[in-house]
């Protein structure tokens, strides 16, 4: 099992809770906080023998998340096609976020873990992570776009494996998503790689009503 620094992250995991808990107006600095805690966490797990260990829980989390990604694609155009035809003005925007709990499954288990990964998904905090773990899809305007486009695969070398070792990973076919959440956002890669439930947010509005 990775070997964490316990002694300096617990001091700037404890920061990171009690501002966000305390301090609405300390975005600032818990940014800085949040960058620091994923270097820190991103450093250990990326090493060869880390991601040979997490191999099985990277691949995992990225069939999961094909997986949630095709339902929010499917369901979108879904319920899109049921609610357009009474209201032809519709607009229908789906989302995809990693579930709320923090993971069962995450070797380091606290008391405090839920209340650290609630502050992580806080969009105020995440900015990143507002539209989920990829770009929202909006219908009618993306009613055209193939589902291989939402995972990024419609492009050259259909694997989204940036910063993660390239010989162990070369033949996954890690979604853009994926790639989303470990470079873009505040998430280090063992935030999420240990999740395998996600939620979904679909909102609607009338083109009618954006003019008015």
């Amino acid at each position: 099992m990775i070997q964490y620094d316990e002694q300096t992250l617990q001091l700037i995991e404890e920061e990171i809770t009690y501002i966000y808990q305390s301090d609405v107006t300390g975005y600032p600095q818990s940014e800085f906080l949040l960058d620091l805690r994923k270097s820190i966490l991103n450093e250990q797990a990326c090493t060869r023998k880390a991601q040979e260990e997490l191999l099985p829980d990277i691949i995992a989390f990225n069939d999961a998340l094909h997986d949630a990604l095709k339902h929010m694609f499917d369901r979108a155009h879904e319920l899109y096609r049921q609610m357009s035809a009474i209201q032809p003005d519709i607009m229908l925007t789906a989302k995809c976020y990693l579930a709320y709990d923090y993971p069962a499954l995450h070797p380091y288990q606290k008391e405090d873990r839920q209340d650290l990964f609630d502050a992580i998904c806080d969009f105020g905090w995440n900015q990143l992570y507002a539209d989920g773990v990829t770009f929202a899809l909006e219908l009618p305007r993306d009613i055209d776009m193939p589902f291989d486009t939402i995972r990024g695969m419609d492009c050259t070398p259909f694997n989204w494996n940036e910063g993660l070792d390239p010989e162990l990973t070369k033949d996954l076919h890690i979604n853009r998503a994926f790639h989303n959440l470990f470079d873009h956002t505040k998430f280090a890669l063992t935030d999420f790689i240990f999740c395998r439930d996600f939620v979904f947010e679909y909102s609607t509005i009338s083109e009618e009503k954006l003019l008015i």
